[in-house]
């Protein structure tokens, strides 16, 4: 340290203003540029610039903290000079400021207007110059050397280190060269060791002459492939011209020339040719084994085989589109009578936007094999692709051309598919669609289903515009709750409810059977099975909404009975009630009712399910106690809070219903739902819940053949619930005689079909007080009449 430097740290004072600095640390001895623009930092340059110039720089932990704190900034810093000041036009500072000494941060003395510290200087300590400190200093100086004719260093670092005889101070020049991030820097700086800095260094600068020694042949590599890459277009040129001298024929142009004719032949829009016939021409000046010419010959060949303007003709005969659709499908009246009116607009009006379907329902009820129907029955081409579980939205729009082995979105791969820019296109099971980092396929599809914007349906690999507005889509959906709003605005939904009893047998003689015969090699004449085993089978073998585990029983027998054939000849099985047990083993299932005779706190509701309608029995069982409330079963939020409402509606009513004075306090009450092991959920088992309570408290029995089905308020009112059909059909499968329902859901019968509302007596209730007549065999007060079957309503 010279006698300068000495005269210096001698009249640093001990408390000083302090400047916080990003992504950079000053060494003692160097001299450093700073822009400074927090008001924070002005004022503390000012404070120094009023005194005698010194301010402590310490370096911040984040660059990101605007305004840091003690906390943020590193303990140790330099003790600068600031040596010039020139005020900016944007109020701000440019000042050079160079390090005298370093030091560390006592503690925070002043932390408004500006951060101020009191500080203790930090002495190196001192190493005589012997043979060990000047080999290190050496080799330090070589390998700078080094990184100098492969990077590119200021000439004046080589003279500068040549020139320094002090270890600590060839450490920090060296530093300030390397490519260190903050913390490296830092923990550099803060080595009090001046020997022990400069090993540091000089292993640092190992490591970084060997990066820098690698990327230099990189470099170098790629310029000589480069000049290589020259080198070989223009041989190839050559040898393009003397093959033309010679009149012999080159493949490639053979290749290029087919390209051009398919271009002219494949009647693309004005904006697609012109992209075509661009990457054409870049294709033909590439040598064929580059992989950019791999690539944008894959792009072609997707261009090419795009049906731009090609399309199917409608078949609009509506009484031949109404046989298609009778022939595959049984009943489905509202879809039939959907896709009817379709192709009616569509023959007034040819140049129609296509619809949006959206088919809601159980499993197995027969969407997916509607849409090939509907295709067959318009005379288009059917592409179907399953959206469950998607969760990339490259999936939809495809990936950009500059990643490995890109691709069209599955909607152009579908079109592409096709071969027609009109087909019928299901997207089955738009409700499991996921969402995860690699964005959201349903926002995705928000253009593919909206008809005001598919028009020109943009696709990620393409990059030009599609026109979707022709293509009939179709989405699939078991229900409608996963389905974003946005997405399941742009469609028109269309339910498909549980089928009948009586439906499921019709639609087995004719569509399942028949096709399960054909696929097991069987004969009309090998199989015959009664209406009767067919009821059989429905009701004890299959609880379901739709019809696939129908079909896995019909299989079943079909196959013994073709072991049978195989193995004793031809024969023919009869298959009756009585035998059905011999095919496939014991019923699964029994409708015998679970009580025997009516019981008390025990009442039937009615639920919907994504598989159909199910019977639900409710339990309520008074003890003595203290007033507790036990609600137990796999039972949602929603249906806790109808228990609740219910309960609260009984307590408010103990007096009108018959209930002992003060049972409440002295007794608890447990309310069940049985099969505890499924979750329940929703609001419509509401007046079941009040019945089996009041019930359990009024000692009366509830009536085993009536269920009920309704949302309860506070005053006893019933509310109107959903899945009114699959909850009846429920009812009928349990042999259920009598089914309550809420007044606001009167015209939904019209739904169910005849012979279903003729075995069954339907009562409607506004209130509580509408149900009570019905559920207790001695309720004493009037019945409400109920509607006969003439007056149901219409539509």
């Amino acid at each position: 340290m010279s006698n300068l430097e000495q005269e210096q740290q001698a009249k640093i004072p001990s408390v000083l203003p302090m400047l916080p600095v990003r992504d950079i640390v000053i060494y003692p001895r160097m001299g450093v540029p700073l822009a400074v623009g927090r008001r924070s930092s002005i004022d503390a340059v000012e404070a120094a610039l009023s005194a005698d110039k010194l301010l402590l720089v310490a370096t911040q932990k984040s660059s990101n903290e605007d305004n840091p704190g003690p906390d943020h900034i590193y303990s140790v810093g330099t003790v600068c000079l600031v040596e010039r000041n020139l005020p900016l036009s944007d109020e701000r500072l440019q000042i050079v400021v160079h390090g005298v000494a370093k030091a560390r941060i006592v503690r925070y003395t002043a932390l408004t207007p500006f951060c101020q510290v009191e500080i203790e200087l930090i002495a190196e300590a001192h190493h005589a110059t012997d043979k060990a400190v000047h080999a290190l200093m050496q080799s330090v100086r070589r390998k700078i050397a080094q990184l100098l004719s492969l990077r590119r260093l200021s000439p004046e670092i080589v003279s500068i280190t040549d020139s320094t005889n002090d270890p600590g101070q060839l450490a920090d020049v060296v530093t300030s060269q390397l490519r260190l991030n903050i913390e490296q820097s830092q923990r550099i700086f803060e080595i009090l060791d001046p020997m022990e800095r400069l090993r540091t260094v000089s292993e640092l600068l190992s490591k970084e002459l060997e990066l820098t020694t690698m990327q230099s042949k990189i470099e170098s590599a790629a310029r000589e492939e480069l000049k290589q890459d020259q080198r070989e277009a223009f041989l190839r040129q050559q040898m393009q011209t003397i093959l033309e001298e010679l009149g012999e024929v080159d493949e490639r142009a053979e290749e290029t020339d087919a390209l051009w004719r398919k271009i002219e032949q494949a009647t693309m829009p004005v904006e697609a040719e012109r992209e075509a016939r661009k990457q054409l021409r870049r294709l033909s000046r590439m040598h064929s084994d580059a992989a950019e010419a791999t690539v944008a010959r894959t792009y072609l060949e997707w261009l090419m085989d795009l049906p731009w303007n090609k399309q199917t003709r409608d078949n609009l005969d509506l009484k031949k589109a109404r046989q298609v659709l009778d022939e595959d499908h049984y009943d489905l009246e509202n879809v039939k009578e959907r896709i009817l009116e379709c192709l009616a607009v569509r023959k007034l009006r040819p140049r129609t936007k296509g619809p949006i379907l959206c088919f809601v329902g159980p499993p197995g009820v027969g969407k997916t094999s509607l849409g090939r129907s509907i295709a067959r029955a318009m005379g288009r081409k059917f592409v179907r692709i399953s959206l469950g579980g998607i969760r990339d939205e490259a999936e939809i729009r495809g990936h950009r051309r500059t990643y490995v082995g890109a691709m069209p979105g599955r909607i152009i791969q579908g079109i592409a598919e096709a071969g027609s820019s009109n087909p019928v296109f299901m997207l089955d099971e738009v409700d499991k669609i996921g969402t995860d980092f690699r964005g959201d396929p349903a926002a995705a599809l928000l253009e593919v289903l909206d008809p005001e914007q598919n028009h020109a349906f943009s696709d990620h690999y393409l990059n030009l515009p599609f026109d979707l507005s022709r293509v009939l889509f179709i989405t699939t959906a078991n229900v409608t709750d996963p389905i974003p709003p946005a997405l399941f605005d742009r469609m028109e939904t269309i339910e498909l409810p549980g089928y009948t009893e009586l439906e499921k047998v019709r639609i087995c003689e004719k569509f399942l059977l028949p096709r399960q015969l054909a696929e097991n090699g069987l004969r009309p004449e090998h199989v015959r099975i009664s209406a009767g085993a067919l009821k059989y089978i429905i009701s004890h073998y299959t609880k379901e909404a739709g019809l696939r585990n129908l079909e896995r029983e019909l299989a079943s027998i079909c196959r013994k009975v073709a072991r049978r054939i195989a193995e004793k000849g031809e024969c023919t099985c009869r298959i009756s009630r009585a035998n059905v047990r011999k095919y496939l083993g014991t019923a699964m299932l029994s409708l015998e009712h679970e009580q025997k005779e009516d019981e008390i706190g025990v009442a039937t509701g009615l639920a919907w399910t994504q598989a159909g309608g199910e019977t639900l029995h409710v339990e309520a069982s008074t003890m003595e106690g203290q007033g507790a409330v036990t609600i137990t079963g796999s039972l949602g939020d929603i249906m806790k809070e109808s228990a609740q409402a219910a309960l609260s509606y009984t307590r408010s009513r103990a007096g009108e219903l018959g209930i002992e004075e003060g049972v409440f306090e002295h007794r608890d009450i447990h309310i069940h739902v049985p099969a505890g092991a499924i979750p329940k959920d929703g609001p419509s088992a509401g007046i079941t819940i009040a019945m089996a309570i009041v019930s359990a408290l009024t000692r009366r029995p509830v009536r085993r053949d009536v269920a009920m089905t309704g949302e309860i308020t506070l005053r006893g009112r019933v509310l109107p619930v959903g899945g009114l059909k699959e909850k009846v059909l429920a009812a009928l499968r349990a042999k259920i005689g009598t089914v309550v329902i809420p007044e606001k859901n009167w015209k939904n019968l019209s739904d169910i079909p005849g012979h279903v509302r003729r075995r069954i007596q339907f009562v409607r209730a506004s209130h509580m007080e509408d149900v009570f007549p019905v559920a207790f065999a001695d309720w004493q007060p009037p019945n409400r009449p109920t509607v006969p079957e003439g007056t149901l309503p219409k539509g």
